[in-house]
């Protein structure tokens, strides 16, 4: 009885644990499809305020996995390693292999709109330690700083 009883109490930690918060958001560059893939391939031109990468672990056409530092919401860092997969034109794909937010994954998808691009995330989220809300906020507080770096970069990007 007793092991019955703890066995339940460890699934019920774990599924807290592992429980993910579904994130979706989208906006338009002003930049066709062909410049955004130059600048997401750019490693010198394409760089983030909340992200500094370490150490890449493994890069291949398709992708890389890299040991970074990633900007808390309270501004300080952590480590995480990320495993980065291009599916040119369509999408890219991020998954947090180690760190605070492990386990969390989400796609970058592309919509050609002319002259424009479309872009949506969607994605499921983990942050060890915040409750579903504060996951969200966070999520989405970083969907807009990324968004808004990558528009300014994007506007003199050659």
């Amino acid at each position: 009885m007793r092991v019955c009883t703890a066995l339940k109490f460890l699934m019920c930690v774990v599924r807290r644990r592992c429980k993910m918060v579904h994130v979706t958001d989208d906006g338009i560059f002003d930049a066709p499809l062909d410049k955004i893939w130059k600048y997401i391939n750019d490693q010198n031109g394409h760089k983030h305020s909340g992200e500094r990468f370490t150490k890449v672990l493994e890069q291949s056409d398709k992708g890389l996995t890299a040991e970074l530092e990633v900007k808390n919401p309270d501004g300080s860092w952590h480590a995480e390693t990320w495993k980065m997969t291009l599916n040119p034109p369509k999408d890219h794909v991020t998954e947090v292999l180690s760190g605070p937010t492990k386990g969390s994954k989400y796609t970058h998808t592309y919509t050609p709109m002319g002259s424009k691009t479309k872009v949506q995330v969607d994605g499921e989220f983990h942050a060890q330690g915040m409750d579903d809300a504060s996951v969200r906020k966070a999520v989405l507080a970083m969907f807009e700083t990324v968004f808004n770096e990558d528009s300014n970069n994007l506007r003199n990007y050659k």
